[in-house]
């Protein structure tokens, strides 16, 4: 039987897809994190969240010895220090190593041709022409750039309290919110428990949820705020729609990633995206793991369609 893998390895989960030769999911393994390799640490982790993964669909599919004909993984921060191990732990007679903003493309548009907005934690968006040409804009880390993504919500957010409890800025419900959710006193406190370690990036972008609630309450700051995002990840999209497509031309746009769970940062984003003429806003097809097989079929000149896909792969929010 020939067997493809695709994998998904990202920095909250791995997930692991394993296809026939015609499309068909045969098998599906998840395992924890696996987005830095750096340290011993990290390596064990890698190794443990590909190899974990790989092994549960392999057993799903009854071929735990099975050989791989090409191997898709996409990579969370990029294949750079993954390449070498990932190879050493997965067998395969073809590889494809490469980030994750790729799989999302591929699984947001079922391979074809588009720009995907990726915004959970952090913010990207990336796009691939019909000539096989790709480009990126943002993806610069929560100092420099994430524009739009769950943590910069939040940082705004947070903002936005001490401003009004220093006496220059508009009340706004996300102060109560932010401060009950996390048990702190006042917006000060808060501010330096967000700068210590048991509140990493993603557990403070996790309160992005607020942000949406308080709008979606009335809030006209945190209204303002998610409008500010929209309008920051339609700013990225256009960029990667200037360096692929001409002018007036049609061009499929996806979405991925939980930001994109506010309805009302999401009609925002639509509308500002389709006033350039060309742009047409849809759905993900597929989440970034589907990406990946997808991804492992077209390495391998295979086309074919998915099918078989578990309904949790369908239209995944990372």
């Amino acid at each position: 039987m020939r067997l493809f893998l695709g994998v998904d390895g990202g920095q909250s989960s791995t997930t692991a897809l394993v296809g026939d030769g015609e499309g068909r999911v045969l098998g599906v393994g998840r395992a924890g994190p696996c987005n830095h390799a750096g340290t011993a640490e990290g390596r064990d982790k890698f190794t443990s969240a590909i190899s974990g993964s790989v092994r549960a669909a392999l057993a799903e599919v009854g071929a735990p010895d099975g050989r791989f004909e090409v191997a898709c993984l996409g990579l969370s921060g990029g294949a750079a220090d993954k390449d070498i191990l990932a190879r050493q732990i997965v067998p395969a007679e073809k590889y494809f190593i490469t980030h994750d903003a790729l799989i999302a493309l591929a699984g947001a548009t079922a391979g074809e041709p588009g720009i995907v907005a990726i915004a959970g934690t952090g913010s990207i968006a990336f796009g691939r022409s019909a000539d096989g040409r790709t480009a990126r804009a943002g993806g610069w880390g929560y100092v420099f750039g994430d524009e739009g993504g769950a943590f910069d919500l939040v940082r705004q957010a947070l903002r936005a309290a001490l401003r009004h409890e220093e006496g220059w800025g508009p009340a706004t419900a996300m102060r109560t919110a932010l401060l009950e959710a996390t048990g702190a006193h006042d917006a000060n406190d808060l501010l330096h428990r967000f700068y210590a370690s048991e509140y990493p990036r993603a557990r403070v972008a996790s309160f992005a949820r607020l942000v949406d609630d308080a709008a979606r309450a009335g809030d006209v700051v945190a209204r303002d705020i998610l409008n500010w995002g929209a309008q920051a990840l339609a700013t990225l999209t256009g960029a990667v729609r200037r360096q692929l497509f001409p002018a007036g031309a049609r061009a499929r746009v996806s979405y991925a990633g939980g930001t994109f769970q506010s309805a009302m940062l999401l009609e925002r984003y639509r509308m500002l995206v389709e006033l350039e003429e060309g742009n047409c806003v849809a759905a993900p097809e597929y989440g970034s793991a589907a990406g990946a097989l997808i991804e492992a079929y077209r390495a391998a000149n295979v086309k074919c369609t998915l099918k078989n896909v578990p309904e949790d792969i369908f239209n995944k929010y990372e």
